[in-house]
Parts: structure tokens; sequence; C-alpha cells
């Protein structure tokens, strides 16, 4: 559509004379909360009414008809075409039918008062208003309203939907169930250029390629429109916005880990023909996915899920195998990943239940990993169906219900191929699951929400249903062995240091045991698979009966450091055997990530809109070796025009590199500086600072800060 018909103002001439149309763009845009957008043109939320001002030489108030379409080939039986009019003899119309009133006018000038009704399909019109034998042509952008109670994403609470729609800086957790890391990442959907993106992302998804026309009717449904977003963000069977890759050299794109905002991958998205970008991992898909559902209108959060199940063939039950020297390569596809990241977006499940059980949350998990009715995408998977263990619910609920709760089965595989059990775990699975809270920086943890306390009989009857409704079957049970270990920390880890830990050992048997312990140390994938093996130890101890001991140890930062990788942790293993009986066999594991070292960013200046300030990022090198390919970057949406970059250099031992960005802020509100450190030793170390900013005409304003 042109940008003639977007502007806030357009007119017609006829022998009458002419007729203007004044689509009050800045008044309705703030009504609707979308003036964040732009106040250039009208973007309007369904359910709501939004006004107009027709003028002319001569307007009759009682002839004034409006026409809006959507799509190739609109229809009314669609729901992509409506006619309305002022007419009282048309009477209030149906369903996806628009409608309009007179507030107050003249016979030159008409203020007119128009609703969308709230199940309109959302996306681009064309706005046509007639008026005898004048009429004007313009547009409308139509997204979904959370303040509208008819509308299937309502939602209720104020401070959720200034989080969960119009919050463009948020937060992504990472790292392991122990010690949680986090990110700051830029939203960014309200930028200008960011809504006719994510428009053109629908364009392209493979069911409007197929058929537009059905395809732009059913985008009155969340429930629809968010499984094609989930499908749009991976590019593994369309010409979706980004390209997967967990292992090998990420030669020709960026390394997952460097992104720290939406907007960059999505404007590279689109600058180059749609072609995918290059590369991402699961919290870079769902941070994406983040940023199109807010900014279509649909509530929407990053949640990470730590210690996090892929049962591939949903049995829900995932096996891991173990040798004497750590983690086997897989036999099957199933693992545990670190953590896992996806997205829940809030709508109603009329299609589930009539008396709104499954309402609310929904996972949505754009990242590709198994196919959801011939498609790489996942959800909507009502978050109440997890967690009562209703397997049977679309979409994709068993999927998910394995990566919240499914039981851990680990083998230990012989030296001639046959396998032994030597652990059950109904515990493990599915731990501190996270995501930001409303409002502020902290961590909020929803495990409840997504299933029962674990051990308790909810959760195992939860267990035992997903499974019967799943696979017919009942869920087994494993004794408890009779001697238990347990590796853990002793101090913080820190990345360019000895790792330094202890082993726990109890026994419940009567007598004394001899045991041989095999311990050593693997560099893991966050996804759960072996990088690289880098320390083994072997020892003897005589475990007491009825008694506890404990071992230290530790992992030279020589044997780790060469190998730990971007997005690495270290999974540290100790099987132990007992010398007079190898079937009695025993397991301990621990998964570590070395703490990074600091990365400081300071902000000076007053924070004003389009008032000059001064951003520093500073990174020092904490080791005694040097630091190869060493460089920054810093962003921020309504601060930053662009990401700015440093210069790639190499850092001597306690050398500095600074990054100095002078800026003026051109949005009000909470805004947030991300800034990046990377190099070959320390992958993508991220910071922020929180700047409020206020209008120019005010001197008050202050500076918070993260880290």
């Amino acid at each position: 559509m042109s940008e003639k018909l977007m502007n806030g103002i357009s007119a017609s001439r006829d022998q009458a004379g002419v007729m203007k149309l004044d689509l009050q763009c800045a008044k309705n845009n703030t009504d609707h909360h979308t003036n964040e957008i732009t106040v250039e043109r009208l973007i309007i939320r369904r359910g709501q009414a939004f006004s107009l001002i027709l003028s002319a030489a001569r307007l009759d108030q009682n002839d004034i008809e409006i026409t809006v379409e959507t799509g190739p080939g609109a229809c009314e039986e669609k729901g992509t075409r409506s006619s309305c009019s002022t007419n009282p003899q048309n009477g209030i119309g149906a369903a996806k039918r628009w409608s309009v009133k007179v507030l107050s006018g003249s016979s030159s000038s008409v203020t007119l008062s128009v609703l969308c009704p709230s199940d309109a399909c959302v996306g681009l019109y064309s706005l046509n208003v007639r008026s005898g034998s004048c009429a004007c042509v313009s547009a409308v952008t139509v997204l979904f309203n959370p303040w509208c109670k008819d509308d299937w994403v309502f939602l209720p609470d104020e401070a959720e939907r200034q989080e969960y729609v119009m919050n463009e800086q948020g937060i992504v957790y990472k790292g392991v169930d122990e010690y949680i890391t986090n990110i700051s990442w830029d939203f960014g959907q309200f930028e200008d250029d960011i809504l006719n993106i994510c428009l053109k992302l629908l364009d392209l998804n493979p069911k409007c390629l197929k058929d537009a026309l059905e395809d732009y009717s059913a985008r009155c449904n969340p429930i629809y429109v968010s499984r094609v977003v989930s499908a749009m963000i991976n590019s593994d069977d369309d010409k979706g916005v980004l390209m997967g890759k967990w292992d090998g050299s990420f030669i020709g794109g960026v390394v997952p880990s460097n992104w720290s905002s939406s907007v960059d991958i999505l404007r590279r998205w689109f600058k180059y023909d749609c072609y995918p970008v290059k590369f991402g991992q699961c919290w870079v898909f769902a941070a994406v996915m983040c940023t199109v559902m807010r900014c279509l209108g649909i509530p929407c959060r990053v949640v990470t899920n730590f210690e996090s199940a892929h049962d591939t063939d949903q049995n829900l039950v995932v096996d891991e195998y173990f040798t004497d020297y750590g983690v086997r390569p897989k036999l099957n596809k199933d693992s545990v990943w670190n953590y896992h990241v996806w997205v829940e977006g809030w709508m109603r499940r009329p299609d589930l239940s009539q008396d709104s059980f499954y309402d609310g949350w929904q996972v949505l998990d754009p990242t590709p990993q198994e196919r959801s009715s011939g498609t790489y995408c996942c959800g909507p998977a009502p978050v109440k169906a997890v967690r009562e263990g209703h397997t049977d619910v679309k979409y994709d609920v068993p999927f998910v219900y394995g990566e919240v709760n499914a039981d851990k089965v680990t083998w230990l595989v012989m030296a001639n191929g046959s396998k032994k059990n030597i652990l059950s775990d109904t515990n493990a699975v599915g731990q501190n699951i996270s995501t930001k809270a409303v409002g502020s920086n902290n961590r909020q943890d929803i495990t409840e929400q997504y299933k029962h306390k674990e051990g308790s009989a909810n959760e195992r009857a939860s267990y035992n249903e997903a499974v019967k409704r799943v696979t017919d079957l009942k869920a087994s049970e494993t004794p408890r062995p009779n001697v238990q270990m347990k590796v853990s920390l002793e101090g913080a880890p820190l990345n360019g240091a000895g790792i330094r830990l202890k082993l726990l050992l109890k026994s419940d048997n009567t007598k004394a045991q001899d045991l041989t312990l095999k311990m050593s140390a693997q560099v893991m994938r966050y996804t759960g698979n072996p990088a690289a093996d880098v320390w083994n130890h072997t020892a003897d101890v005589q475990l007491q009966p009825k008694t506890e001991q404990t071992l230290p140890f530790a992992v030279p930062f020589a044997a780790y450091g060469p190998n730990l990788l971007d997005n690495n942790c270290i999974k540290v293993s100790v099987i132990a055997t007992d010398k007079s009986d190898s079937k009695e066999v025993y397991l301990a594991e621990k998964d570590v990530v070395p703490h990074s070292p600091t990365l400081k960013v300071t902000v000076s200046g007053t924070p004003l809109q389009d008032s000059e300030m001064t951003a520093e990022v500073v990174f020092e090198n904490p080791l005694t070796t040097p630091l190869k390919n060493c460089s920054m970057t810093l962003t921020g949406s309504g601060l930053l025009k662009q990401t700015e970059q440093s210069n790639t250099v190499e850092l001597g031992p306690g050398q500095r590199i600074t990054l100095k960005v002078t800026f003026k802020p051109y949005k009000m509100g909470p805004r947030k500086l991300v800034a990046n450190f990377d190099s070959c030793t320390f992958r993508d170390i991220k910071s922020s600072v929180d700047i409020n900013v206020r209008p120019f005409t005010s001197r008050l304003g202050f500076l918070s800060f993260s880290r």
C-alpha cells in the first residue's frame, strides 16, 4: 500500500469541490496505545472506536459510507471486507462488521466515530470514505487489543499489559539451575519499521502463499496467528527469520550469543530480501518471537526452563547414557538441555473448552526441534493443560510436558555394548522455570504454574495422567539406591581459574564398601551434547556403613579453558563401582558454568528527550595472558538509532578496551542500553544500564543500573 494512503490526511475532488479526510493519527494512536510506533499513520486496536474528521463544501451526515478491505480478494464472507454507513437504515450488521456514527458536525465538517469489531482480522486495511460522489482513500493498520474485554487476548491487569505488551526491553535467563545468569534484551517492538516487518512476516508464511484469502481471514484468531509466528521465526521449512546452528563454525553469520536486539535481526532479515539471518539458538528465537507478538498486540513473555528435556518420542521419559569416562554420544535423540527458552502468549482457548479452563498463558516455541502437523513450530499449548497432565489437548502438550516434567533414566554402557539402568530420577527435569517479573528486573519463578511440587502426590498423579493419555501405560517406580553421591561447588567458579568441587558420599548399607571412583569433566553444549573431554581422575575410597564422607577435588583452568566455547558449560561426573560387585554402580553429576569477568557500563548527562548524553563501556583483561579478537557493541531502542561497535583489538594482561558513544534519546519512558564484549576466550559478556527518559521540558530524570 502506498505512502499516500498511509499518511494522516487524504483528499479527493469532484465537481462539488474538495473533500478532506483527517485520520486524527496523533489522537487515535495515543488512545489505542500505538503512538510509540508512530503518529504519522493510523494504527488502531480492534474492539475500540477511533475518530475521523471529514470536511467538504457540502456534506450529508446521513450519506457517509466507509469501506475497509484487507488482503487479496477481500470479501464480507471471509471477514476481510466490511462496509458501514451513517444511514440508520443500514442496520447494525453482523460479526466482523465495522460500524460508524456521527459524533458532531455541520454541513461542511463531520466528526465520525468508527468501531472496528473485536474479532476483526489484524493487518493493513485500505480505508475508503465516500460521501455523495466524493471519496477519500487512506489506510489503517489493525492490531489485537489486550485492553478490550471482547478480544481473545484481553489481559485484565494494567501493570501486566505495560510489561507484556508495551515494554520494549526485557531480560532473558540462561545458565544452569544452580547458577542462573541473565542477559538484557532489546525487543524494540515499537521501532517505526518493525510493524511493517511483522506484517511482511505474516504475508510470507506458507499458508498465506498457498491460500492468501483463507490466511487473511484466519488472522482474526490469535491462536492461528501465534502458531504462524512460531513457524516463521525459524527458517527450517519457510522463508523464516532465523537459521539455527548449535555447533561447529559460525563463519558467515553472527555467533548466537552475540545478539542482544530483536530489531537488528528483523531489520537484517527484511533488508536482505527476507533471507534467513545467521545464526540463532533458543533464546534468540524466543526473544525475536516476543518482539513480533508484542508488536501485533498479543501479550507475550520470555520463559526459561532449566534442566529442560527434549523427549523426541514423547513417551515422557528421557534416556541419558554414560560410560566410565563421562557422557556418551547419544544413542538416541533424547537429551536434557541445561536450559531451554520459549515464550508464552496470553489468549483465550474456546477451541478447547467452553468453561475457559485452558484460557491464559500458552506455550509457544519457535526453536525448530520437532514438527507439529508437518511444520517446525510448537503451540499454543495451555500451561494449565501441562500442569494437569492433559496431554491429549492441542497443540503439542505432550512435547511441552516432557520438557518440564519427564522422568530421566540414566544408563551405563558397558564395554560389550550392553546397558545397565543405574539411576531413575523423577525430579531432575524442569527446574526454576523463570521469567522477568512485572514492573521490575527481578526474576519470577513460575515453576508452580507448570507442575505441582516435585515428589507430591498431585505431581505423580499429573505424571500418571499424562502418561496414560499419551501411551495408555502406567508410570514405573524405581527403588532408591543404597549409596547416594552428590557433587557440589566449593566457592564460585571463575572463568580463568581452577574449579574447586567436593564429592559427598553417603551409605545406607550395614557393611563397608570399597569403591572405585572414575571422575571426569566434559565441556558440554547447552543442549546436553558433549563437545570435549577435558579432565579425568581415578581414586579408590572405602565407604563406611551408615556414614557420610567428603572428597575434595578440582578441575584446572588449563584443562577446560581452551575448550570452553560459546554457551558451553562443564559437566563433572563421578561413577562409583563396588569392587566386590561390579553390577553395583552409582552416579553423581554436576553442571558448572564458570562466572565471566565484569563488563562496566556508565552513562552521563541528564536523561531528557533529544538531549545529549554519553555512554562508556569498559572491559579489563583479568588474565595473565593476552585476549585476542576483543570487540564491544552497544544497542538500545529509543536511545540509539543503530548499533554502535568498537574496533577489534588484542588486549594484553591488565589492559582495557573502551567504547564511548554520544547519543540523544529519541523516545521517552524507561529505556535500556545493552553492551556486549566478545573475544576468543570470553564470549559475549553482557551488561546493561536502565535510563528513564523524560520530556525535554522537564529537568527531572534518573538513571538506574543493572548488570
